[in-house]
């Protein structure tokens, strides 16, 4: 499967959530709401595990997407994802990065490369 990185630099493409929205596997749907609604505690139904991906802005999303400001910013700004944004990294990326450093090794690998 190709790579899909979001605005933060995650891979879309290996999120379960992704993963099983476009395979249409409820079962997997089913298996991601139990283990998420414990990991995060709060209750994720099977039905609300529908994900087209951060960066596709009208399609299908999951949970907090719609309220990230990190994708918010990128919408607004056009980037493909934030390694392409003028203003990487951001204070807003720096914080999101102590707790997601392979995201920010991720766009920092893109960021080289342009």
């Amino acid at each position: 499967m190709e790579n899909l990185i979001s605005f933060c630099g995650f891979d879309c493409a290996q999120c379960p959530a992704y993963i099983a929205t476009q395979k249409d596997d409820d079962e997997a749907r089913a298996a991601i709401a139990k283990r998420w609604s414990q990991q995060f505690g709060v209750e994720i139904k099977p039905e609300e595990v529908n994900c087209d991906g951060c960066t596709v802005v009208e399609g299908r999303h999951i949970g907090y997407c719609d309220e990230c400001d990190i994708r918010r910013c990128g919408i607004s700004k056009g980037v493909e994802n934030c390694a392409y944004c003028s203003d990487y990294p951001c204070s807003v990326l720096n914080r999101f990065f102590e707790n997601a450093p392979e995201a920010k090794k991720t766009l920092d690998s893109i960021r080289a490369s342009l």
